[in-house]
């Protein structure tokens, strides 16, 4: 297998993005890899981090599509740019996979424009790993590349998302769930309301129901459907999570600021109070 990587495409690029080719050649039978980037910038680094020159293969480029850009524009005006050419190699057959951290409109418009969907598909979506708190791995899509969304798009990504869990995360039957404010099937916007009958009627996957956020890292559904929009927020909300936590591991009161403490002993008094003068059958006082 050939796999193209974009070396130019992320927040911290291409310096994160050469430790993570040194770490993956370091494993046993790696795939042939080919560095799509600015010649000059990733030789150096390359060398620092002491990459086997037989393990790779740089195909040189001059542009860089920045996270900004307007997707559409910038792929038609940077021909010769990381993101371009990687989608030129995987339509021409000359790579198998193609991967980039970079600007995701543009990663959304170039699979769409350069390597067609699949038959049937509406909408390419992009998903992403799930920890779960008892050691398993779920699948949560959309997160990002569609913001606004059909119901039909919500039901082809439970589609996507199955197929994705059973053969890539070796999950026999994986259970689908729609991600939304309530467990009952009326809940949610109108958005959720519309999908719950398409998911349900769906046999091509295992329809568990509504979960709720809280539900997101307890393994109750192996894939979590939802728009871009939200499933984006999740995914920020767990990064954000994820660094509070660590920066705190070593403390003794973690994820708990001391102005949270204060507000929680705050309204914790005043609870009480008014469950005493309640159990007293003292008249209702304004708080």
């Amino acid at each position: 297998m050939n796999i193209a990587l974009d070396m130019m495409g992320g927040d911290f690029a291409p310096d994160e993005l050469v430790k993570g080719v040194r770490d993956y050649l370091s494993q046993k039978a790696p795939a042939l890899v080919s560095l799509i980037g600015d010649e000059q910038m990733l030789l150096p680094l390359l060398n620092q981090f002491q990459v086997p020159a037989k393990s790779y293969r740089i195909i040189p480029t001059t542009e860089v599509i920045g996270m900004h850009e307007h997707p559409l524009k910038a792929l038609k005006g940077k021909p010769n740019s990381s993101i371009a050419v990687g989608f030129g190699l995987l339509a021409a057959g000359k790579t198998d996979a193609f991967i980039s951290a970079g600007n995701t409109g543009a990663m959304l418009v170039g699979s769409l424009y350069t390597i067609k969907p699949i038959e049937g598909i509406l909408r390419p979506t992009i998903g992403t790993i799930v920890p779960m708190e008892n050691g398993n791995t779920g699948l949560l899509l959309d997160v990002g590349a569609n913001a606004d969304c059909k119901a039909e798009h919500l039901n082809q990504f439970a589609t996507l998302g199955s197929l994705y869990a059973k053969h890539i995360l070796g999950i026999e039957t994986p259970r689908v769930g729609l991600i939304n404010i309530g467990e009952e099937e009326g809940k949610g916007n109108i958005l959720a309301q519309a999908t719950y009958p398409l998911l349900k009627e769906n046999s091509e996957i295992n329809f568990i129901g509504n979960v709720e956020g809280r539900d997101v890292f307890l393994d109750r559904a192996d894939v979590l459907v939802c728009e871009g929009f939200t499933g984006n927020v999740i995914l920020k909300l767990a990064e954000s999570l994820h660094g509070i936590l660590d920066r705190q591991k070593n403390k003794e009161r973690i994820f708990r600021p001391l102005q949270l403490r204060r507000l929680w002993r705050h309204t914790g008094t005043r609870s009480k109070q008014t469950s005493d003068h309640r159990s007293r059958n003292f008249p209702r006082k304004s708080i």
